[in-house]
């Protein structure tokens, strides 16, 4: 039993597909299942079922799935203390953002943690969701994730940094461009540019409108944010969007308005870990300056 083993082994629990698995690794389907097969001949138990779409856990299987994830976290966090230790103040902080958010919340905080430790490095991936950060997280890519908080997640821990209000985004000529506000109930009204309601925002956006009894009309559905306002910019609807330090109401740059929309609870945005107590000093470091300079911004 190797730890590569245990890896693999947990990745096709959390995937339910030997397959997907074994693209993700670059490695044969046939290479993959060796690895479960050898952890069955040292347990004597069958660790996964067939299913007709995929692979699950069994019994069995899900004990050693629960203790190997809790295991190899703190292993990593072991093996990522003996190189700090190697290199003395040298060393790796891996984060998982959305596309926008080191423009927009980490900047700051990201030239003063270079200052203060030179010899660190910052290895920054994006991805288009909240949900896809968490799922890479989980799978313990990356050291931190910055997402829009919600429902919680095994096996990961997740910390609110700033909350967001929701602006709605309309062309200057439009009648709506000139109000101090839109109340929630006058939504039902305006066709909005809306997200998958499989990501997190777009989710919470629909189940808080939904709680106020607010059923917005929608003709049209994007991916991300940045979509969403361009096709506001074109006139193809309005976007309801949170109001992310210095994009949307700087201004400049995008022929908008943004409508504040204060009836609707905000978006709650933050960090997330597998365990915040396994988290390398650096790591902490880093995550603890981006939230000290998103709460001291002067427009929070």
């Amino acid at each position: 039993m190797t730890l590569d083993d245990l890896r693999v082994f947990v990745a096709v629990c959390r995937a339910g597909s030997l397959s997907a698995v074994a693209r993700e690794l670059g490695r044969t389907q046939s290479a993959v299942s060796q690895h479960v097969k050898r952890l069955e001949r040292e347990t004597g138990v069958s660790l996964l079922e067939r299913r007709p779409r995929g692979v699950a856990p069994t019994e069995a299987g899900r004990v050693l799935r629960d203790a190997a994830d809790d295991g190899l976290a703190g292993l990593d966090l072991a093996l990522r203390r003996l190189e700090d230790l190697a290199d003395g103040e040298a060393g790796a902080v891996r984060i998982i953002t959305g596309a926008t958010t080191v423009r927009h919340f980490m900047a700051e905080a990201i030239a003063a943690f270079r200052r203060s430790h030179p010899r660190v490095s910052l290895e920054f991936r994006t991805e288009t969701s909240s949900r896809n950060c968490l799922d890479a997280l989980v799978a313990g890519e990356p050291d931190l994730a910055w997402v829009s908080i919600g429902e919680p997640v095994r096996g990961v821990e997740q910390r609110p940094v700033v909350e967001l209000p929701w602006l709605l985004a309309v062309r200057p000529d439009d009648p709506l461009a000139s109000r101090p506000r839109i109340e929630a109930p006058e939504l039902a009204a305006i066709r909005l540019v809306r997200l998958p309601p499989n990501s997190t925002s777009g989710g919470q956006l629909t189940a808080a409108l939904g709680g106020l009894g607010v059923r917005a009309g929608s003709d049209t559905s994007v991916a991300d944010w940045d979509t969403a306002l361009l096709l506001a910019e074109l006139g193809l609807g309005h976007a309801l969007v949170p109001a992310v330090p210095d994009l949307w109401t700087s201004g400049d740059g995008r022929p908008l308005r943004f409508v504040p929309v204060p009836g609707l609870p905000p978006l709650s945005v933050g960090w997330a870990a597998r365990r915040w107590d396994a988290l390398t000093p650096l790591a902490r470091t880093f995550a603890d300056a981006v939230a000290r300079t998103c709460t001291e911004r002067p427009d929070r």
